[in-house]
């Protein structure tokens, strides 16, 4: 029956080749439009450590000054590095990773290459466990490192075809700002979309190749990238050093999600301590937030994507009463082939799913056409100087939800003209005719 039934709508496709073709287009753009703008906001909605995301939690701390105090404002959003170094110490959590982003200009021993500067990450040795860093060769350091300030490295695949044409270079030796460091690890590619641990720096497209024990940074006075918020008086007049009230180093602690509350008590104890010893000059006030959370407090979604997705559904809506109309048109204009139809025994069902058919295939073809049209529009996304520029690719994920999302458009513009297409009355056609 089936087959009969797209029959029929091949035939009435070539007798409104005009119609058709603006029911066509009319859903086309619907597609194009509302799936260039719902691939763009997945990529950027998306977990970026799915099989982690709620048991890894991002600490804040209120080490600001009593100038300015509004009780129960939001908390510093990163942490001096004495608190960060003190829970680091005390290690609570089941991981802990301390860290901050960083550059550095690299000095190759090959004649054939020239210094070039890097983005670099400084951190503790967790960081690689805890954020599912996979390694191409060699190992992460250890904690042992952290603790020996040891001169030792974990580059990216990128850096190290670039220096070692692709090598193993484990145990070969980096030299960056005058410094010579020992490469225990070399990382496969692993970029995580958003730039979740570290939003300082951008929310997408950073890319960090080469990673340091941050105590060899604070040793060395290596520099630091991303924001920083200092306040008060700083004895040292340097706002990297331990006493510095500058808060510029983000905390990440890994945990069952049943003992964030507990850990949430730790950080308030430890707030109450650094308030009694005069280092604190507001009351406790701490948050602790999973990657979702802590994303979702950012924004790393723009603003001005969620109302491009949310005018291009519109906009879809729009085309979809458009193509009711168009339907409705056509059927109504073939009530006395339907009254023969109906008069010749055809049920009111068999009408209804003969003309379901007709706007299932109408949306099918708009449908295959607005892919195609998805496809140029992200294309046109990709040259646009946005940091999340490169990310829009449409994944199969994305496929399906195009395919299952034309289906659903058709069908549900073809409701109302099949429905109305069933209710004709065979006897008044006949009797017209």
């Amino acid at each position: 029956m089936f087959a009969y039934y797209a029959r029929l709508a091949a035939r009435s496709f070539r007798r409104n080749k005009i119609l058709t073709a603006l029911m066509v287009v009319a859903i086309a753009l619907g597609i194009g439009a509302s799936m260039t703008t719902l691939t763009v906001f997945h990529v950027l909605s998306g977990d970026p450590i799915p099989d982690k995301s709620d048991r890894l939690f991002y600490a804040q701390l209120d080490a600001g000054g009593r100038s300015g105090y509004v009780p129960g404002e939001e908390p510093q959003t990163q942490l001096t590095r004495f608190d960060g170094e003190a829970l680091l110490r005390e290690a609570k959590a089941e991981r802990q990773a301390l860290m901050t982003a960083g550059d550095g200009t690299i000095e190759p021993t090959s004649g054939t290459l020239k210094p070039f500067t890097i983005d670099t990450r400084w951190t503790s040795a967790d960081f690689f466990p805890m954020f599912n860093v996979p390694m191409q060769y060699g190992r992460p350091w250890t904690r042992e490192d952290d603790e020996a300030h040891a001169r030792v490295v974990v580059i990216s695949k990128t850096l190290n075809e670039k220096l070692f044409n692709g090598a193993n270079s484990v145990g070969r030796d980096v030299r960056m700002e005058g410094q010579t460091y020992r490469v225990v690890g070399v990382m496969k590619e692993w970029r995580p979309e958003p730039h979740f641990y570290d939003l300082t720096t951008g929310s997408y497209g950073t890319n960090e190749e080469l990673l340091l024990p941050i105590t060899t940074s604070f040793e060395l006075n290596l520099g630091s990238n991303g924001n920083m918020n200092c306040f008060g008086e700083n004895p040292d007049d340097n706002s990297h050093s331990l006493n510095a009230p500058c808060a510029w180093l983000q905390y990440w602690a890994e945990m069952d999600p049943g003992k964030a509350d507990d850990y949430r008590r730790y950080l308030e104890n430890y707030s109450r301590q650094q308030q009694e010893a005069g280092r604190f000059q507001r009351p406790p006030n701490v948050r602790l937030r999973n990657v979702m959370e802590w994303l979702d407090f950012n924004g790393a979604v723009p603003s001005d994507v969620r109302l491009q997705l949310w005018l291009a559904l519109g906009f879809l809506g729009v085309c979809l009463v458009n193509t009711v109309g168009l339907l409705l048109a056509k059927f109504l204009r073939r009530s006395g082939e339907i009254g023969v139809r109906r008069a010749l025994g055809a049920s009111r069902g068999q009408i209804f799913l003969q003309c379901l058919v007709e706007a299932g295939a109408v949306g099918v073809v708009g449908g295959v056409l607005g892919i195609g049209l998805a496809l140029l529009g992200l294309y046109a996304v990709r040259q646009q100087p946005v940091s999340y520029a490169q990310l829009a690719h449409l994944d199969g994920s994305m496929l399906l939800l195009a395919l299952g999302l034309t289906l659903f458009a058709s069908l549900a513009a073809g409701f109302l003209p099949a429905w109305r297409a069933m209710q004709v009355t065979p006897a008044i056609q006949l009797k017209s005719q």
